[in-house]
C-alpha cells in the first residue's frame, strides 16, 4: 500500500517509523518548515524531518498546501491513503480527496471529546480517568471526521504529558497500521457530545494556591515537560514539576505547611499539596529533599507572591 505521511513532532515520528517497519510504501512526507528552537534559537529538524532522513525517504516541508504545486506533487504519488498525525497545517478539501481511500487522522483522544490542538493536556486538567486514540476519516472541519478505530487506555494517577504521550503516541501507531489493513465501517461523530480542547497557554500553568490541592496537582502533571507548572517565591519563578494532593489539612493558600526529608507541603484551597520535585530559574531539578536542604524554603513562607 502507498501513503503518503504528514506529521511534525515526536509523536508522528512514533508511527512514521512503525509504517516504515512494517512495510509500507511511503511515496512522500510532508512536515512544517524547521523553526529556530530553544536558547540559541537554532534551526533543528523535526522529530518527523529526522526520521525521514534516517530512513531516506522524500521529504516535502511547504508552508501550505493550498499552492498548485504541491497538490500537484500529492496527485503525483500515486497514493492509496494520507496519514496524518499532529501536522499542524490545514488540508484544504482538494487535499482530502487525492488518495483513494482519502485522508486518515491520528488522534489523541476519544473523539468527539477533546477536538483540537491540546487533548493530551486538557484530560489530564479536567481528571479524565480514561483517553485513547482515534482513527478518523478526515473532512474539511476540525476533527470532525468519521471515526473508524478507537482505541481506550486508563490515565494512571501518576500520568503527566508526557508520560501519556509516550503511550498513546504507541498506541495511535499501532492503531493506524490496522485502520490501513482493515476496511473498517466509518461511524459519525456525536457533535452533542463534543468538547474542545483549546491550545495551552503559558498563564495556565501559574498555580493559584485558593484551587483545591486536586486542581493544582492536575495542573502540575498536565504542564509536564511543557510549560511547566509555576509558582513565585520572593518574586522569582519557581516550577513544580512532582506533587501528591494531600487531603485534611487547612490553612492560608500558598502558605509552606511543613518541610521535611520528603516533601515541602503547601496549603492550597482545599486541602494541601505535597511537592516531591522543584526547580528555581536557572537551576537544575531537584527533590524536595534536595532542594529544601540548599534554600531558605522553610515552613511559614508564602508561595504564590
Amino acid at each position: 500500500m502507498k501513503l503518503i505521511f504528514a506529521g511534525t513532532p515526536q509523536f508522528a515520528a512514533v508511527a512514521l517509523d512503525l509504517l516504515v517497519a512494517r512495510g509500507f510504501d511511503i511515496g512522500l512526507v510532508l512536515t512544517q518548515p524547521d523553526r529556530p528552537s530553544g536558547r540559541g534559537l537554532r534551526t533543528v529538524p523535526g522529530a518527523v524531518n529526522a526520521c525521514a532522513s534516517a530512513h531516506q525517504l522524500a521529504l516535502a516541508q511547504p508552508m501550505s498546501l493550498k499552492e498548485p504545486d504541491i497538490q500537484a506533487r500529492l496527485r503525483a504519488v500515486g497514493a492509496d491513503a494520507m496519514v496524518v498525525a499532529a501536522y499542524g497545517l490545514i488540508l484544504p478539501a482538494a487535499v482530502l480527496t487525492i488518495p483513494s481511500r482519502g485522508c486518515l487522522n491520528i488522534h489523541a483522544s476519544l473523539l468527539p471529546r477533546w477536538r483540537g490542538a491540546a487533548p493530551i493536556q486538557r484530560a489530564l486538567l479536567a481528571g479524565d480517568r480514561e483517553t485513547g486514540i482515534t482513527i478518523m476519516q478526515m473532512d474539511e472541519s476540525l476533527d470532525t471526521g468519521a471515526i473508524l478505530l478507537q482505541e481506550r487506555i486508563a490515565i494512571d494517577d501518576e500520568d503527566n504529558a508526557q508520560t501519556l504521550h509516550d503511550k498513546l503516541a504507541h498506541l495511535g501507531a499501532n492503531c493506524v497500521v490496522r485502520a490501513l489493513h482493515e476496511r473498517l465501517p466509518p461511524r459519525a461523530q456525536d457533535a452533542a457530545s463534543a468538547t474542545y480542547a483549546e491550545k495551552i497557554s503559558k498563564t495556565e500553568a501559574l498555580i493559584d494556591w485558593s484551587k483545591s490541592a486536586i486542581d493544582i496537582c492536575r495542573r502540575v502533571r498536565a504542564f509536564n515537560p511543557a510549560p511547566g507548572a509555576t509558582t513565585l517565591w520572593n518574586g522569582k519563578v519557581l516550577k513544580i514539576w512532582r506533587a501528591e494532593p494531600v487531603l485534611g489539612i487547612a490553612g492560608t493558600p500558598g502558605d509552606v505547611a511543613s518541610v521535611d526529608i520528603e516533601s515541602i507541603v503547601v496549603t492550597a484551597g482545599e486541602g494541601a499539596v505535597k511537592i516531591l520535585e522543584l526547580q528555581k530559574a536557572g537551576a537544575k531539578r531537584l527533590s524536595a529533599a534536595a532542594f529544601s536542604g540548599g534554600s531558605a524554603l522553610v515552613r511559614g513562607t508564602q508561595l504564590g507572591t
